[in-house]
């Protein structure tokens, strides 16, 4: 399952937020990778991987999750970005 969306966040992604994210991301079973413009992939569930995006509000991405609770996780990480 594949959702584009446009992070839109108070903070900016620094080091806690991203934090929280990839726990977030770890409550689910299935695989969740997010995507952006300049064709990066990376797994949303690994700190480091998520640290390398550098993601600012205004950037639209691609969520891609697979696997048995897809909806529901890309919902969660929809509603993380965008909160």
């Amino acid at each position: 399952m594949k959702k584009s969306v446009v992070v839109n966040m108070q903070n900016d992604l620094e080091a806690r937020p991203i934090a929280l994210l990839v726990q977030k991301a770890n409550q689910f079973s299935s695989q969740i990778y997010m995507e952006s413009g300049d064709n990066k992939r990376v797994n949303v569930k690994s700190i480091m991987g998520m640290m390398s995006m550098a993601l600012l509000n205004g950037e639209e991405v691609v969520i891609d999750a697979e696997g048995e609770d897809e909806e529901a996780a890309a919902a969660a990480i929809e509603e993380f970005l965008t909160k």
